[in-house]
């Protein structure tokens, strides 16, 4: 399997456990809670039931209840009881238990904790991190497969990350966590079962940056752009394409806001073509900024307008017919060929 890079250049293979992504944040929560005694968790569930995706599962056992909190069904208590502790000096990590209900804490999220710093001139920094499981693919009902980044992501004053694998949500959570901006924590609960190798015990001071793209397949042929669930998603086209010729780079985003466009624009040139794909509907989504970014700093590169592939802009739909709206390999694959017959 090829090795991830950034800027093109080989990374080295990270050299531990074979574990999932959900369990590898677990981890990633357990070191930041013993290397910190500030770091305080809290939301629905996360204390004696672990959390729905049991993400948080053991932490209250084995670190108390003043440091993992269960709280009332209330997410827009979670994120204000978190602004006053951030001010009181703590690192709050909330969990939203999913995408769909983070929209009654919108206002505390985007009027308090994106604008503290600015309005505090500087003197109030809100060291907050909100988890957030989003996107579908797990049959849930209605309000539990949004995919609600882009409103975030348009937000001055907040960072928005989104991990794509286990070693990345091992070292993205924690550094977040130890990051002095509040940042939005995007987890793809569908991949939360698929397993990668993690190092434990590597120092987060060597991590991959927070705020870089990763170039997860290198190709030369046409670039394709995504995060979070998508990037499963995009290898697997590009495994298939390759029986096809094309040899198509994968570029996993990670950071949503800021967002890395050297690493993109690096591909793009090389490539003359890119592509790219998220679950979220594609009106005013994040794959239009991308779109808009990549045509004005590489028009002359591009052998093709840069094309889209997302959710359909409609409401999330019901179960059993989720499959028909989100991005697959055949959708991938299509707009591929239609880069390529420009």
């Amino acid at each position: 399997m090829t090795e991830p890079t950034r800027g093109g250049k080989p990374q080295k293979k990270p050299i531990g456990e074979t574990i999932t992504l959900g369990k590898a944040l677990n981890h990633g929560l357990r070191r930041a809670l013993e290397d910190d005694p500030k770091v305080i968790i809290m939301g629905e569930d996360v204390g004696k039931l672990g959390g729905v995706f049991r993400i948080t599962d053991g932490l209250q056992k084995d670190f108390g209840e003043d440091r993992v909190i269960d709280t009332p069904l209330a997410e827009s208590g979670i994120v204000g009881t978190a602004i006053g502790l951030a001010i009181r000096g703590y690192r709050p990590v909330c969990e939203i238990q999913f995408d769909g209900f983070v929209f009654p804490a919108f206002n505390q999220i985007v009027a308090q904790v994106a604008k503290m710093f600015y309005r505090s001139l500087g003197n109030v920094r809100l060291p907050i991190v909100i988890r957030i499981p989003f996107g579908g693919g797990i049959g849930a009902v209605e309000h539990h497969s949004e995919s609600p980044e882009a409103l975030f992501a348009h937000i001055p004053g907040l960072k928005v990350v989104s991990c794509s694998n286990s070693a990345d949500a091992y070292t993205m959570i924690r550094q977040s966590i130890t990051s002095d901006d509040p940042i939005v924590f995007f987890e793809p609960k569908r991949r939360y079962w698929e397993k990668g190798e993690v190092d434990l015990d590597a120092p987060l001071a060597n991590a991959f940056p927070l705020h870089s793209a990763r170039v997860a397949k290198p190709g030369a042929d046409a670039t394709l752009l995504a995060y979070g669930p998508m990037v499963r998603t995009c290898l697997d086209a590009a495994i298939a394409a390759a029986e096809d010729g094309r040899n198509l780079e994968v570029i996993d985003l990670r950071s949503l806001s800021p967002l890395d466009m050297g690493t993109v624009y690096e591909s793009v040139k090389r490539t003359g073509r890119a592509v790219v794909v998220h679950e979220a509907p594609g009106n005013l989504g994040l794959g239009a900024e991308l779109a808009a970014r990549i045509t004005e700093e590489c028009f002359y590169s591009l052998e093709a307008p840069v094309l889209r592939v997302t959710g359909y802009d409609v409401p999330y739909p019901a179960a059993r017919v989720e499959e028909e709206y989100l991005p697959d390999l055949d959708r991938v694959l299509d707009a591929v060929d239609r880069s390529f017959g420009w």
